[in-house]
């Protein structure tokens, strides 16, 4: 089988086969899966996170809290499937609504990038609740946009959004059981002068 992929205004037209069409996807899929690893990794060194934070283990915890090696799995199997989104949409040249698909899913990945510095860094449960509404309403935006590129890349993302709405019922009753969440410990941020 062949495919034809239109090059622009100039009238060119390349054909691909279906194997030179998968080792396109996967020369992208090389790159973007680390990548997305290394940024989530990046992420989460910026702040002491889970059991390794000092304000997180003084929090009060919901029942439905699962325990601290899940949410390590939980995240390497979401950012490697979000990088095999990526390179399906980013290998999709020339399909209508990639641009588009691509900028949201930059936005929200911002997003994610920078949730863990706000909550385990500053303290920030009420910010960090909003960050993580936003998210769940640019990650399903995400997938509709990559949907229409490539189904497939759209179906990745399904179990972000799962996880990400499970996320929000947690860290809301966080924040319910833990009202003065940000002044339990100093966050990395405040400077702390003892004067003697």
């Amino acid at each position: 089988m062949f495919s034809c992929v239109d090059k622009g205004r100039t009238g060119l037209r390349e054909i691909a086969s279906k194997g030179q069409l998968r080792l396109a996807y996967f020369r992208w899929a090389v790159v973007t899966v680390p990548l997305m690893l290394l940024l989530g990794f990046a992420s989460g060194r910026l702040a002491p996170s889970g059991d390794e934070s000092p304000w997180f283990v003084q929090l009060a915890k919901p029942e439905i809290m699962p325990p601290g090696w899940a949410f390590g799995v939980a995240w390497t199997i979401l950012y490697v499937l979000m990088g095999l989104a990526l390179a399906m949409v980013i290998n999709a040249r020339g399909s209508r609504g990639r641009g588009i698909a691509l900028l949201v899913f930059v936005v929200q990945l911002a997003i994610n990038l920078a949730w863990t510095p706000v909550f385990f860094g500053l303290h920030k449960v009420d910010t960090a609740l909003l960050m993580i509404g936003a998210l769940v309403v640019l990650v399903l935006l995400t997938i509709l946009l990559f949907w229409r590129v490539r189904s497939v890349a759209g179906l990745l993302l399904v179990p972000y959004l799962a996880w990400l709405g499970f996320a929000f019922v947690l860290l809301y009753q966080i924040d319910r059981l833990n009202p003065n969440a940000e002044s339990l410990v100093p966050s990395r941020t405040v400077d702390q002068i003892e004067i003697r």
